[in-house]
């Protein structure tokens, strides 16, 4: 791909007319204090001597700034008259970088390259140019359309940052979201702008960050709809096609352990938004992972301990615990299915344990139930048929979750189901 960027120096106060790119590093120093010394005894035989901030305490010495033609033809110059170290090379500081000379010149700052545009679409015709757009704007409602300086229609997207640009480039057009013939353009390749846009929500790549154990990454990528295989941590490509996916869709970054971190904020916030927390119910001694904010204590009857909806929530959870074995757990589900708690429902029924699913126009129901200890016991979700994907996420938390954690209270002498 053309390389559409061109790094720019401005300096700092005052500012300075310098357009230039390049820095030959001689040495670095850890401290300022070393390296200004070592700066200074350069300059006795160098010209354009500077030092520059590398982190960690390190300080860089060079010479610069240069034009990057003009930088590698002095380094060549330089190692062969033997002035500088053999292991000098040049190098293009980041944007933001400061150059501070020796002697009483000002410093100077390394100015972010100019922004870029992204064509999505080309045309001769500015009414097919507009068709496209349309398209774009499903997926992109900043999209616009700019006329080309050599002549024709571009449907854009931008100003972008040039890193940002390269970056979603490769990522969006791999998903299919730009066409393969999305390109770079910089912006004084564009005439006017015929129908206006918007800058992107495209963050330029940073730092990248590690990713959590793949497990982790898997129930991540599971909750937000990505990835339906087995939670092993194991790395394959159906766990990199869904890292994919989330990048692609949720445009957070493109670093993968950034957007997982960013994947891993979201959920929290869904978590804390419905209170999704262990729920210690006292009547039937059991605990079970809850939407806590969308439920409240209703009423024990014998067998079942019943929480009803919270401030309008639609939702539901009925805790079931009663003596018995693989007939009083069947018994239960009659009875769940019975009172249309889980209508028409899917029945998964295996030695000790057996789990319903089913839905109608108003509510889903879903009943996880088994035998342990001599006891029938398990769980009833009832939520809002009008948030399908809240309640597929909340019943993959509340699957499995279900303990004990002191006996049940509702054991009475000759107890029966209601």
């Amino acid at each position: 791909m053309r390389q559409m960027a061109t790094i720019l120096l401005a300096t700092l106060m005052p500012l300075a007319a310098a357009a230039e790119e390049a820095v030959i590093r001689i040495e670095a120093k850890r401290g300022a204090e070393e390296a200004g010394i070592a700066a200074g005894a350069w300059a006795e035989t160098l010209e354009d001597v500077v030092t520059l901030d590398l982190g960690n305490g390190w300080t860089g010495i060079g010479i610069g700034p240069l034009d990057r033609a003009d930088a590698d033809a002095r380094l060549a110059e330089l190692k062969a008259a033997g002035a500088i170290p053999g292991d000098s090379f040049v190098s293009v500081p980041s944007p933001g970088m400061v150059l501070v000379p020796v002697g009483d010149a000002e410093p100077t700052r390394i100015a972010p390259p100019p922004d870029v545009f992204v064509t999505l679409a080309r045309s001769d015709d500015e009414a097919a140019a507009r068709e496209a757009l349309a398209q774009f704007r499903d997926e992109f409602p900043g999209a616009g359309i700019h006329a080309l300086a050599e002549g024709g229609f571009a449907v854009t997207l931008g100003p972008v940052a040039p890193a940002a640009a390269e970056a979603w480039l490769s990522v969006l057009t791999r998903a299919e979201i730009w066409p393969a013939s999305a390109a770079i353009i910089p912006q004084d390749a564009l005439a006017e702008a015929v129908e206006a846009g918007d800058a992107p929500d495209l963050p330029a790549p940073g730092t990248p960050r590690p990713l959590p154990p793949l497990a982790e990454v898997q129930q991540l990528l599971a909750w937000a709809g990505h990835y339906d295989g087995a939670i092993d941590g194991q790395d394959g490509p159906r766990t990199q096609a869904a890292i994919r996916a989330e990048i692609a869709g949720n445009r957070a970054s493109t670093d993968p352990g950034t957007a997982i971190g960013a994947l891993a904020e979201r959920r929290q916030a869904w978590r804390d938004e419905l209170g999704l927390s262990e729920l210690r119910d006292e009547v039937t001694g059991l605990s079970v992972i809850a939407p806590q904010s969308a439920l409240q204590f209703d009423r024990a009857e014998r067998a079942l301990s019943i929480w009803g909806p919270k401030d309008g929530s639609g939702a539901a959870l009925i805790l079931f615990s009663q003596k018995g074995g693989q007939q009083e757990l069947l018994d239960l589900a009659g009875l769940v299915t019975a009172l249309g708690w889980v209508p028409n429902p899917e029945r998964e029924v295996a030695s000790g344990s057996v789990r319903l699913k089913g839905a109608n126009d108003a509510h889903i129901g879903v009943a996880e139930g088994r035998v342990q200890d001599g006891r029938a016991e398990g769980w009833v979700l009832i939520w809002p048929a009008s948030d399908a994907q809240g309640q597929a996420r909340i019943e993959a938390e509340m699957s499995g979750s279900l303990t004990r954690h002191a006996p049940a209270r509702n054991d009475a002498p000759g107890a029966t189901l209601p």
